[in-house]
């Protein structure tokens, strides 16, 4: 046993948090593809996640921060290292109007809790497939709402100083898909929301009308990642890759969806040089096509 692993089972013992060796990431993704991690660490609290951190940065193990991997294409090689997921860090309090959630809350979840406590402002969350981590992270967002319009504040966990930090609404940049997490160097810890107060079942009514858009227009019957572009100023991407043929274009088990062309499919087997490949050659159709060159949205782990 490593003293990695005789320090990680201490904690686990202590409730602090949980891990798997060799984990394959192709469980811990929605598009059910990578390779094996050497260490996938859960952390439960917030100093579990700091002593995870920074015990697998202290054993060489080069870790990074996930959340429920809803937008990530893990590789088919793995991870040589420790992938620090926080989908167990899931504490949520309520304070009148406001929520102060933990980074691994699932948004979906989160939605509900709200709408029974006649909360509004997170209907456009119910079916995010993300954590309050990632959607602050990307400052996700759906049917012309996003997080930005309801962020207070966040806390997180600085690895330069090794000293947690709060961040107010405007240290966030928010911007479409993008957030300032993306180039500050610091770990969504948990996060703060400001919503208002309204009616259950009005609340309950516009998510289930989301819900149900979602059900007739995205092909959530199949491993994928959501959307795999961003939206290019002025156009529908999904509409452009449709408009160019590419419904249900294939690379390997790769498929660009028959249901919604903005989504690329694991439609069985599929590889991260698989969606890696169609993705290229979608960009390059669309530059061809319309001379315009459409981003991706999807990371690259």
């Amino acid at each position: 046993m490593t003293l990695l692993e005789h320090k990680l089972n201490e904690l686990r013992e202590r409730g602090k948090l949980s891990y798997e060796r060799r984990k394959p990431l192709s469980t811990c993704s929605t598009f059910r593809i990578g390779g094996k991690v050497d260490f996938a660490i859960y952390p439960k609290t917030e100093d579990g996640f700091i002593f995870a951190y920074e015990l697998a940065e202290e054993a060489g193990m080069s870790p990074r921060v996930v959340g429920n991997a809803s937008n990530i294409l893990f590789p088919d090689e793995g991870y040589r290292g420790a992938i620090i997921f926080t989908t167990e860090m899931k504490t949520v309090r309520f304070f009148g109007n406001e929520v102060r959630a933990g980074a691994g809350v699932s948004l979906t979840g989160l939605a509900v809790k709200a709408m029974k406590r006649s909360l509004s402002g997170l209907e456009f969350g119910y079916g995010i497939p993300g954590t309050v981590g990632g959607a602050v992270y990307m400052n996700a967002g759906a049917y012309e709402h996003c997080m930005k319009e309801v962020l207070k504040s966040s806390r997180a966990y600085d690895p330069r100083s090794g000293k947690i930090r709060t961040l107010d609404a405007d240290a966030h940049a928010l911007s479409y898909r993008h957030s300032a997490y993306m180039e500050n160097g610091m770990i969504l810890l948990s996060a703060a929301l400001s919503l208002l107060s309204g009616d259950a079942e009005a609340i309950r009514a516009v998510m289930d009308d989301y819900m149900e858009r979602r059900k007739s227009k995205q092909p959530l019957d199949k491993p994928s990642a959501g959307s795999v572009f961003k939206r290019y100023p002025g156009y529908f991407t999904g509409k452009l890759i449709e408009e160019a043929g590419l419904k249900g274009y294939t690379v390997g088990g790769a498929q660009v969806s028959t249901k919604h062309a903005g989504f690329i499919v694991n439609v069985g087997g599929a590889t991260a040089g698989d969606v890696k490949e169609l993705v290229s050659y979608i960009q390059d159709e669309i530059y061809k096509r319309n001379g315009i060159r459409i981003e991706r949205e999807l990371i690259y782990f």
